[in-house]
């Protein structure tokens, strides 16, 4: 099934490239790439939404907004724009470095969110487990307008649910929505049905709304666009040494601070350009012979 367009009006990766090519020299107009890609304005503002929706290093700022005057212009995401303070830079680095939940935690982040925007609340395994946390963080999900960023480890988040709802099936009735939903996970033979059932999403609707690439990244963090961004940290007593802890205990962060909300989707773009995507990752598993 092609997702993505038919015939000439397909984006294909010739267009995607003079445009990107343009837009990194310099900033232009929806005009200007309209010429240069020899299309209408009205596609060129398409292909442009969209580039700008699935690849993250192009943004798009309109003046006059509102006016007969609205001017579009398109500009470059450049990797020194993830971080605008010294500490995001050193944030940054660490993310970058890392590979599992324990080479980072989220309350170095949230440390330096201002007061009255964030909180925080630490759960038994019991708590984290129970219907009243699942309705809280299926509810956050839920008033997604636009897009859902998911940093992950291994896509158990997508089973978790009470009784016979389960977060798959937001993810799907959001999708039907029109609200994209990107994921940064581990494609690896454990867990690849989890990643096949949420990739199922695309062909079910006939277009691709949930985008997963192939990631080892330290963060368990959900992102709703500008709203809020969610964190996980588990503690277990094994990872301990003898009596410092006595149960495991999940501690949930809920940052509503737009700027460090922006910060963290910047994160998500830098790691999710370099990374390849579910389905090719997929072809490549499915390659290997197995013997018994």
């Amino acid at each position: 099934m092609d997702l993505s367009g038919k015939g000439k009006r397909m984006l294909n990766e010739e267009i995607k490239s003079k445009i990107l090519d343009s837009v990194r020299e310099k900033p232009r107009s929806i005009d200007e790439l309209a010429t240069i890609i020899k299309k209408n304005w009205r596609t060129a503002d398409r292909y442009i939404q969209k580039i700008a929706e699935t690849e993250g290093n192009i943004a798009i700022r309109t003046f006059r907004e509102g006016t007969r005057g609205a001017l579009k212009i398109v500009y470059w995401m450049p990797p020194e724009a993830i971080h605008s303070t010294e500490f995001q830079e050193r944030l940054f680095r660490q993310i970058e470095a890392g590979r599992d939940k324990k080479d980072f935690s989220p309350s170095e982040i949230y440390q330096y969110v201002s007061p009255g925007k964030k909180e925080a609340k630490i759960l038994t395994e019991k708590a984290y487990n129970s219907k009243d946390n699942f309705e809280e963080f299926k509810e956050k999900i839920m008033k997604a307008k636009h897009e859902i960023f998911f940093f992950s480890g291994n896509l158990t988040f997508s089973n978790i649910g009470y009784h016979d709802k389960k977060i798959l099936e937001v993810i799907e009735e959001l999708a039907k929505k029109g609200v994209r939903t990107k994921i940064l996970t581990r494609v690896e033979i454990p867990g690849i049905d989890n990643i096949k059932n949420i990739l199922a999403i695309n062909n079910k609707i006939g277009k691709k709304m949930v985008d997963l690439r192939h990631c080892f990244q330290p963060l368990r963090i959900t992102v709703v666009d500008d709203r809020v961004a969610m964190f996980k940290e588990l503690s277990d007593p094994k990872d301990y040494a003898k009596g410092e802890l006595k149960e495991k205990i999940i501690a949930l962060y809920y940052v509503y601070d737009k700027k460090w909300i922006e910060w963290l989707k910047k994160v998500f773009w830098e790691l999710f350009r370099a990374s390849i995507s579910a389905e090719r990752r997929i072809e490549d598993i499915e390659k290997i012979k197995f013997v018994k």
